[in-house]
């Protein structure tokens, strides 16, 4: 009777060593992914950090007065963009509840909001 319970116990250890080497080759996998991922991050990440640096280099130190004006409407425009964004990814834009999720569902305040902004 020994024998038999040592050998189920022998069969029990070689399935749980069965499913945490499965276990293994798939964090072996997920992190063979991260690490792509991470490399290729890095590389875009340089790569416009050194577009940056261009783009901010080759600007004049003072804009004209009308260029300043111009770029604050744009600074404007580009914020409701923004915030549309946000809205249609399915958060809210209001200030009743900024930033919480919107669960599918239209919000009125939100909606307000961005037809507001949108005059």
């Amino acid at each position: 009777m020994k024998d038999h319970n040592f050998l189920d116990t022998v069969m029990e250890f070689e399935q749980q060593l069965e499913s945490m080497q499965t276990q293994f080759e798939a964090l072996k996998k997920f992190v063979a992914l991260m690490m792509e991922e991470h490399q290729t991050l890095q590389m875009e990440n340089h790569h416009l950090r050194t577009r940056l640096e261009e783009v901010l280099s080759q600007q004049p130190e003072q804009l004209p007065e009308i260029e300043v004006e111009k770029r604050d409407v744009l600074d404007v425009g580009e914020g409701y963009d923004n915030l549309a964004r946000l809205y249609h990814e399915g958060y809210h834009v209001c200030n009743v509840h900024f930033g919480s999720s919107r669960k599918g569902e239209d919000c009125l305040f939100c909606l307000s909001f961005l037809n507001k902004q949108n005059d």
